[in-house]
């Protein structure tokens, strides 16, 4: 398992190295994506597991902390800003490992559909 997936926070490098290490079985995380459906369908990241907009969060928090209250999860929106508010809030609440893309998508450089 990835050095990487003990941080509280990763890099878009480091995280475009994260989803390399997935893809070929060497890394086990969820990618959330936190912003609306209206930014994320203007382009995100490939890898990308789940839209989970911030704007609804109190409908989905509940739910999504029962069922991946354990996982490795990354959260990640346009510059760190949700996805950092979203992570303290799961961390808060008992998971553990909760990380947050640093920067955002606005500085990612790997693949974005």
């Amino acid at each position: 398992m990835s050095e990487l997936l003990n941080k509280s926070h990763v890099s878009s490098e480091e995280l475009e190295t994260l989803l390399k290490e997935r893809a070929e079985g060497n890394a086990d995380f969820i990618l959330v994506d936190v912003r609306e459906q209206m930014e994320y369908d203007a382009g995100h990241i490939k890898g990308v597991d789940m839209l989970k907009p911030t704007s609804s969060f109190q409908s989905w928090a509940q739910s999504f902390l029962d069922e991946y209250k354990d996982k490795t999860v990354i959260f990640t929106c346009r510059t760190a800003s949700r996805s950092g508010q979203v992570q303290h809030i799961f961390k808060q609440n008992g998971m553990e490992k909760a990380i947050n893309h640093s920067g955002g998508i606005v500085t990612y450089r790997g693949e974005i559909e």
